[in-house]
């Protein structure tokens, strides 16, 4: 039997409609939405994003996980159900809540509160992210070194293979970029984030996030999940509370993660989306492991999850 992975996006891939079709048609992604405890509105930011606010941390990550959890909801009740799960930042609360840790109320309320707290220790500096393709981390490590003269910044996403995203004070970030382009970067693309996350600036994140985790109750996986800061599932001495606070504040080690997971015997990965981006690192890290027989699906409209229950009914 193929092993399946659950793979759910991060910050970026959000975007002005997503979730509405599914909300029409599914009624157990209507309920997580109609139940959210959010403070706004969050089918209008979904479906509608009147002003423009979806791309605001604050907001995409309640939005974000209330698809998700939706999606897995969908899933689970057709007796769909994965052998591992992952999820790239934001994504990683989304397979935790799909794995039992917590229910998706909680997801939700949890990322609200740590949208916030990302907001906050993003304030006052001009900021940015960006995805460097085409150079390996040690030559990119050089790379941003080299550029810390402007100031802070650091490798915060190990993506896959030829594609590593930066962040970071803005100066810095864009003169990491010169730097990358005279020694053959293919492209350097700004990403659609608020913030420079995973990287210092998310220090006080971190801290209240561990405050938060106190009065949370955290149950044992059912479902093994691999972890951004390590790239593998977690060890006994490991706490979530720890790996997740870390995460913020540290690099995503995506790479590492869906090699750990092709090693572990996993060939079909399902994207739960939105966006693509996902099923597009695994197939970079498959090929440079040179393993051809996987299977790459993504989901993200209710036509899409239709097709995908029907084939595996």
């Amino acid at each position: 039997m193929m092993k399946t992975a659950f793979l759910y996006a991060g910050q970026g891939s959000q975007h002005k409609g997503m979730g509405e079709d599914l909300y029409k048609d599914f009624p157990e992604f209507k309920e997580i939405f109609d139940n959210a405890d959010v403070d706004f509105d969050i089918k209008k930011m979904c479906f509608e994003d009147p002003d423009g606010e979806l791309s605001l941390t604050k907001y995409t990550q309640p939005c974000m996980v209330a698809f998700a959890c939706g999606m897995t909801n969908i899933l689970k009740n057709r007796g769909i159900k994965p052998d591992m799960l992952a999820g790239l930042s934001l994504g990683e609360y989304s397979a935790l809540e799909a794995a039992g840790v917590w229910d998706e109320n909680e997801a939700i309320k949890m990322v609200a509160f740590r949208g916030n707290a990302m907001t906050e220790a993003a304030k006052g500096v001009d900021t940015k992210m960006v995805a460097v393709m085409g150079l390996s981390k040690e030559a990119l490590q050089e790379v941003v070194n080299e550029a810390k003269e402007e100031g802070i910044v650091s490798i915060c996403n190990d993506n896959c293979p030829g594609q590593i995203v930066i962040g970071g004070e803005a100066k810095a970030v864009d003169k990491a970029a010169e730097i990358a382009k005279e020694k053959g970067a293919k492209r350097c693309m700004p990403l659609n984030v608020s913030g420079p996350f995973h990287t210092a600036f998310m220090k006080s994140a971190g801290d209240e996030l561990e405050k938060y985790f106190k009065n949370t109750e955290f149950k044992k996986e059912q479902i093994p999940v691999v972890f951004n800061l390590t790239g593998r599932e977690r060890t006994e001495e490991e706490s979530v509370q720890t790996l997740l606070v870390k995460q913020v504040q540290n690099g995503v080690q995506m790479t590492d993660s869906l090699n750990y997971m092709l090693d572990k015997g996993v060939r079909r990965f399902v994207e739960i989306g939105p966006g693509k981006a996902l099923t597009g690192f695994v197939k970079r890290c498959a090929k440079e492991k040179g393993i051809g027989d996987i299977t790459c699906v993504t989901l993200e409209t209710s036509e899409d999850v239709q097709k995908f229950v029907s084939e595996n009914e």
